[in-house]
């Protein structure tokens, strides 16, 4: 972290928080900032939310319901808990192309949780925030993931 920015919690906070888009760039600034997570250490239900940025997997996450994440086991991952009509929770296997694994995989230079989807091309890397908190971003093929350049940023909270 530069001397001119904020500490991580207080930028943590106003991108959690803000009202309009979020710039990709500020995103990018604050995961380098952030502590890499082991696999092993994330295991259990997370609720989600997506960073506004105007990325497509937004508006695919809103028409699913997306609720969050659930690492059950390393090789037990269902990367799409969505909520049904009726309120319950279920994995969206059918959007996903099935469901995951947990590795520690190198992003950036760093090696972190990943989330390794079964059916496509897709990694969700993760850092700590707090200990409560995850910040992750939608790695894998350009094609799948990327949207002008930038990838999808979200966060997880335990539950």
């Amino acid at each position: 972290m530069t001397d001119t920015m904020p500490p991580v919690r207080e930028r943590w906070q106003a991108l959690r928080t803000a009202a309009g888009p979020v710039d990709p760039a500020e995103l990018d600034a604050l995961w380098a900032d952030l502590e890499a997570v082991d696999a092993s250490s994330i295991l259990g239900s997370w609720k989600g939310f997506a960073f506004s940025t105007g990325h497509p997997v937004e508006q695919m996450l809103a028409r699913s319901h997306w609720h969050g994440k659930r690492f059950i086991a390393l090789d037990d991952a269902k990367p799409l808990i969505c909520r049904a009509r009726d309120g319950s929770l279920y994995s969206d296997t059918t959007s996903g192309h099935g469901e995951a694994s947990l590795w520690n995989i190198e992003f950036r230079g760093e090696v972190t949780a990943t989330m390794v989807y079964d059916g496509m091309p897709v990694f969700d890397h993760f850092k700590r925030v707090d200990e409560t908190t995850l910040m992750g971003v939608m790695n894998g093929k350009a094609s799948t993931v990327s949207a002008g350049g930038h990838l999808f940023y979200f966060a997880l909270e335990k539950e």
